[in-house]
């Protein structure tokens, strides 16, 4: 069983420098779980304090039923693959793999064997007499992983292993590395910073800010129901368009207005809102739930277009709509000219609310 518990840990560095003020995780055996947030915000070293690489200031961390607080990283029963992958450059790639088992004076038939495994499940046959040098940025990250696989760990820790990768290359990894979980059945705990390898790779997300966790849930939980504003604006790309409004009440029920423009709450949102009257609250709307007919919505905006930005399949449309900056996402079939002003709907049903001081969620899109 190696699943992993933090209880009340704390990382301070030398000078006062508080990391991770008061952490508390849980992560299932065989699950995993994506650490994602901004450079700064405690997730790597959230990471190294489990393979030992980071002594605890104070708290509890659990692998399994074992307390590691004071264990070496080598009897941890863990395996890391770093961002920088760490070869040995003047080993070929069977050495590269094989160092990790020769330290632990494996017999060289298992070396062989669990070698030539890894190298089977990572697509590494035709280069284990290969060294580093001649490898692609995608094969180094493989022969990586391979030397992580054939230790056999209870815990896997990927530390942003794609970030040197580019984007084509970083495609095929993570899908890689979500195969490969599923081949070892064993616990994956992976730091990133980008949120689109968080939605496609975990089972669950922990988002962190200055290392506290934000919110710790499934990739779609996180997109349809963010406990607040920095996680919906984190979680979903582009990212969600926040609004200044103000509810008023408006023919029998609620409604958001700013500027001129009036947007009515349904029911269950003038439920959930009615201790918001006459007060400032934030609107979350994603770039997906703007409408490009208005008569198909009860609420309409009217923006001017400063970029459109064709991806494909879909444009992306940077409006200006009285001071607020948003972003839209239309079929690329739909054309609209730079520098024009639009009407344009607002799905209702979809609109977030978030309360302006405390920045937490009040009601979400259905």
């Amino acid at each position: 069983m190696a699943s992993i518990t933090f209880t009340h840990v704390n990382k301070t560095y030398p000078g006062n420098v508080e990391v991770v003020p008061d952490l508390n995780l849980e992560i299932k055996d065989k699950e995993f779980v994506i650490l994602v947030g901004p450079s700064g915000c405690g997730k790597s070293t959230t990471l190294r304090m489990i393979a030992g690489l980071e002594d605890i200031t104070s708290g509890e961390l659990k692998i399994g039923d074992r307390v590691v607080n004071d264990v070496a990283p080598k009897d941890r029963d863990i395996a890391m693959v770093f961002q920088n992958y760490a070869l040995y450059p003047h080993m070929t790639v069977y050495k590269n793999i094989a160092f990790g088992l020769e330290l632990r004076k494996t017999p060289k038939a298992e070396i062989d064997q669990k070698v030539h495994e890894a190298a089977k499940i990572l697509d590494l046959e035709h280069l284990l007499e290969r060294k580093p040098k001649a490898l692609s940025g995608g094969q180094r990250q493989r022969v990586a992983l391979g030397r992580a696989m054939v230790r056999n760990p209870s815990v896997f820790l990927l530390d942003e292993p794609l970030s040197n990768l580019d984007a084509k290359l970083r495609t095929s990894m993570r899908s890689e590395i979500s195969k490969l979980h599923k081949r070892l059945d064993t616990t994956f705990v992976y730091v990133t910073h980008d949120q689109t390898e968080a939605m496609t790779m975990g089972d669950r997300i922990c988002v962190m800010k200055d290392g506290v966790i934000q919110q710790f849930d499934t990739p779609q939980t996180l997109y349809d129901t963010p406990d607040n504003l920095f996680v919906a604006g984190f979680i979903g790309s582009p990212q969600m368009n926040f609004i200044r409004a103000r509810i008023v009440k408006n023919a029998g029920g609620l409604a958001a207005v700013f500027d001129r423009f009036i947007l009515p709450m349904n029911v269950e949102k003038s439920k959930a809102l009615a201790g918001y009257i006459d007060k400032e609250v934030i609107l979350g709307i994603r770039p997906e739930d703007f409408v490009q007919n208005p008569e198909e919505s009860i609420g309409t905006i009217t923006a001017t277009v400063e970029l459109a930005e064709l991806m494909g399949a879909e444009t992306n449309l940077y409006l200006e709509c009285a001071g607020n900056k948003l972003i839209v996402r239309f079929p690329s079939s739909v054309r609209l000219q730079e520098g024009a002003e639009y009407s344009i709907g607002v799905n209702l049903d979809k609109i977030h609310v978030f309360d302006k001081d405390t920045e937490r969620a009040i009601c979400h899109g259905r």
